[in-house]
């Protein structure tokens, strides 16, 4: 993924065509090593084919992909069901009631 963005950027920057120099020049800006083989790879598949092709080609697929659907039944009540009600609310309480925004040990293009 993180090949495809900075390729993406190179493109937004006017580069038409980014060579892996170019790829690896922006990943190294912010830090992140490249993967020659990965990156490769990614090359020969967008090589001479349009951006913006490839993105409406992506676009159209992912219209015809199912997402969400009408899911599985609902939870029957835990004091319906026979479960323990008290019990559940108690481990509702031990969570903390808000968490503060840390660093979460990951960075957006790992």
């Amino acid at each position: 993924m993180k090949h495809v963005a900075a390729y993406l950027l190179a493109v937004l920057g006017g580069n038409a065509s980014p060579s892996a120099d170019d790829v690896k020049k922006i990943l190294s800006s912010v830090g992140i090593e490249a993967n020659d083989e990965s990156l490769t790879q990614f090359l020969g598949q967008v090589e001479g084919k349009n951006v913006n092709e490839l993105i409406e080609a992506g676009r159209s697929k992912l219209s015809a992909m199912p997402a969400g659907g009408a899911g599985g039944a609902a939870p029957a009540d835990g004091a319906a069901a026979g479960g323990d009600a008290p019990a559940a609310e108690e481990a509702k309480e031990e969570e903390p009631a808000e968490e503060s925004e840390e660093d979460m040990g990951f960075s957006l293009f790992d």
